[in-house]
Formats: structure tokens, C-alpha cells, sequence
């Protein structure tokens, strides 16, 4: 099953700053090109770190307030993430103020791969990189949601050549493929309930799927077998042994 890559939505052409990129023009170019974040690479194109707004807003905020006496921050005593705050209270270039060490994606690896990354990490954007760890694009939110937008015919030809003829070698009219704003419902006898659990999670994995409705039916009840018993064979083995 292919999915769609993270080379094939990124943006190629990204805003960026280098290590000693003064503040006020990374301000600019976040105000000037209407994004709220960017990478910070070096002199080989690698990206060392990423700035977002709430790094210039929390730089604002630690901002001293000149009717206020002055404050002397006290290092040695801070926590090493507090260290970093009031070292970017000072900051005066992308290097100080960046947030490091940079979350990053493969241009090859997948938009599910990606998702998950972002969702996991809490970020809204990823700097992709090549094959040789060098910046080539950016990705966003938005640009992960366009896999939802795909058409529902083209996600039903997929859910049956993919998952139906390629791995579980059915004739395509065996089961009945409907799919509607992207749920997938799959209605139809099998021959056993392993090739239903199957193909339910297979379907699930194609991009654009929102939810998969299961109406399948099977002959053989083949659940309390182990899968290295006779009983199992063929293409789809290795998806029910990772089940």
C-alpha cells in the first residue's frame, strides 16, 4: 500500500534565518511572509533550530518594564529549562532565541508518519530534510489535513485494488466498497474472520480514510487458531501476524 509522502505537500520553498539573524528581522519575516515559524539552519543548509511566535512573544513578555526596578538574573540557581528562559529574555538574534534541538521529518517518510510526530510532539510545522539531513522544505498542519480532501472514488479504487485484490487476492465484486465524505464501509461474506480483521485494518491505514464501517461477514471462525497453524497461508499472513 503506498501512502502519500511528505515531499509530495511540504512547501520547497521555505522562510528562513541563519544562527545570527538579528530578532527584529526574524519579526519581519514572520509579519512579511504571514507565518508563525521557521528553521533555523547554518552554513550547510542543516537545520540547528526552530523559531515559532511564542519564542518572540515569551521574548516580549520577559521584557523588563523600564518604570520597574532592575533585576539581575541569577543563573547558577535556575533549573536548566529556566536557564533558557532568561537567556531568551536577552536574545537578540534567531540563535539565542531559537528553540533547539530541532523536530524534524524525511521528505520520504509518510503523512501518517509525520501526523503522529506532530501530534505527539505538540508542534505545528516541520522542517524536512533530505537525504543528507539538509533542509528542503516545511510542513505544516494544513498541509497534512490535504490528505483528507482526497476524492472518495479514488479512495474506494484504492481500499479495492490495494487491499482487496493485491493482499487478500479477492475478485473485486466479493466485497461491496462504498465510501462517503471518506468512511469506508465494507459489507460482504469472506471466507474466514482473520481476512475480515484484515481487511478493516488495512483500510483504515489508506490516506484519507476517516472511519472504517465494518459489515463484513465470514464462513470459518479461524480467531483461536495461532498463526504459524496450517490453517493460515498466504499474502495476507504477515498483516495478521503483526495484528
Amino acid at each position: 500500500m503506498k501512502h502519500n509522502k511528505v515531499g509530495s505537500v511540504m512547501t520547497k520553498d521555505v522562510v528562513r534565518a541563519a544562527y545570527g539573524t538579528p530578532f527584529k528581522e526574524v519579526t519581519r519575516l514572520l509579519s512579511e511572509h504571514n507565518i508563525s515559524g521557521l528553521p533555523v539552519v547554518d552554513e550547510d543548509e542543516k537545520v540547528i533550530g526552530v523559531i515559532s511566535q511564542t519564542d518572540l512573544i515569551a521574548r516580549q513578555a520577559a521584557t523588563p518594564d523600564p518604570y520597574e526596578p532592575e533585576r539581575r538574573f541569577r543563573f547558577a540557581g535556575l533549573t536548566r529549562g529556566a536557564r533558557r528562559k532568561a537567556a531568551k529574555a536577552t536574545a537578540r538574534t534567531a540563535g539565542q532565541l531559537m528553540t533547539e534541538p530541532p523536530i524534524t521529518v524525511r521528505a520520504e517518510e509518510t503523512i501518517v508518519e509525520a501526523a503522529r510526530v506532530m501530534a505527539r510532539r505538540q508542534v505545528e510545522r516541520l522542517p524536512v530534510l533530505d537525504e543528507t539531513g539538509r533542509l528542503v522544505g516545511i510542513v505544516t498542519r494544513r498541509d497534512l489535513l490535504q490528505v483528507f480532501l482526497r476524492p472518495d472514488e479514488r479512495i474506494r479504487r484504492e481500499v479495492i485494488d490495494e487491499v482487496l485484490v493485491r493482499a487478500l487476492w479477492l475478485v473485486p465484486s466479493t466485497v461491496e466498497v462504498s465510501v462517503t465524505e471518506g468512511v469506508v464501509t465494507l459489507s460482504g461474506p469472506m471466507e474466514r474472520k482473520s481476512e475480515t480483521a484484515i481487511a478493516v485494518s488495512m483500510t483504515r491505514q489508506i490516506d484519507g480514510v476517516v472511519a472504517v464501517v465494518d459489515k463484513l461477514s465470514y464462513r470459518l471462525d479461524d480467531s483461536h487458531l495461532r498463526p504459524d497453524e496450517p490453517a493460515l497461508h498466504g499474502v495476507a499472513d504477515d498483516w495478521l501476524r503483526r495484528m
